[in-house]
């Protein structure tokens, strides 16, 4: 299971705004909860994967204050906050549709070139992490950019399974 669905079961409030543009008070909510002074997505991912039964408490909490949060600025249910993520990936893909630009392209060639290629200095030989905690810190924004930008040219797996769902409840054609 990954980080964002253990997240989105403890924390459903929370792990759904972490992938839109809420992401950053909901990183804010966890970090706080867990006793973070590092309020990075990182940092949460590190704590959750050894966090105590106390801690656990403490973001099922900070989730409920947060979607208090969250309802006080409009957004009455959790699938609010899932379509204003996919909104804000949908807008970004008709810009490029509608005025294309060089940019993202680029972008997520460096952001390719760049992971594959700390990846195979580290898998060569060339580069070592355990002497590197830059280097270390590098591979994992790459990482979670290099996903940010397959999600953005190819879409996301959670929307292709919602559409199998509707698809699969849909009656035939005729």
């Amino acid at each position: 299971m990954d980080f964002t669905a253990i997240i989105k079961t403890i924390a459903p409030w929370i792990g759904t705004a972490l992938g839109g543009p809420l992401g950053g008070m909901a990183v804010e909510a966890a970090a706080n909860a867990l006793g973070l002074s590092d309020k990075t997505v990182d940092a949460v991912k590190t704590a959750i994967s050894g966090a105590t039964p106390e801690q656990m408490l403490a973001l099922k909490k900070a989730d409920q204050d947060f979607s208090v949060q969250m309802q006080a600025l409009g957004f009455k249910q959790v699938t609010d906050l899932e379509s204003i993520a996919a909104g804000d990936r949908k807008d970004a893909r008709a810009m490029q549709v509608a005025k294309p630009s060089p940019v993202p392209a680029v972008l997520s060639s460096l952001v390719t070139a760049g992971y594959f290629g700390i990846l195979v200095g580290v898998m060569r030989g060339w580069l070592r992490i355990d002497d590197s905690q830059a280097l270390l810190l590098m591979l994992g924004s790459l990482t979670t950019a290099w996903g940010a930008v397959m999600a953005f040219w190819f879409g996301t797996t959670r929307d292709s399974a919602r559409k199998t769902e509707i698809i699969a409840k849909s009656g035939p054609i005729n």
